[in-house]
């Protein structure tokens, strides 16, 4: 159901540079871009992307209380690894890896970051 995500940026280099490589990492690439407005990563054209763009306003971008995007994948070991690479882009940490809640042992299993920009975004995976 969802075609895509955009969030906005300040700076679509630094924005470019965290994305490449962190989405990189789940083998997504770039498949639409707009020089210096806007770019658009993804695993396939059929799948759903995350793109980052400079407000078309041209007022400055905000990050929206409440907003989330959400990253599934198939195990606590991916989320791990994607979170700990936002991590290393220097992402700040807005909730370590876990299951939620805490004394769980199976279900939700998620991380949460921001994003350089302060877009807030989490990986998590359903645990059996």
């Amino acid at each position: 159901m969802i075609g895509y995500i955009t969030l906005g940026t300040a700076d679509l280099e630094k924005a470019a540079a965290f994305y490449d490589a962190l989405l990189g990492t789940i083998g997504a690439t770039r498949f639409m871009e707009e020089p210096d407005y806007f770019i658009a990563w993804s695993k396939d054209e059929d799948q759903a992307a995350l793109s980052v763009t400079k407000p078309f306003d041209q007022k400055p971008a905000t990050v929206g209380n409440g907003v989330m995007v959400a990253m599934y994948f198939e195990t606590p070991e991916q989320v791990n690894a994607f979170y700990d690479k936002a991590i290393e882009l220097r992402a700040t940490c807005e909730g370590q890896p876990g299951f939620r809640p805490q004394d769980a042992t199976s279900g939700f299993y998620a991380g949460y970051f921001r994003d350089l920009d302060g877009n807030k975004l989490n990986a998590f995976c359903m645990v059996e």
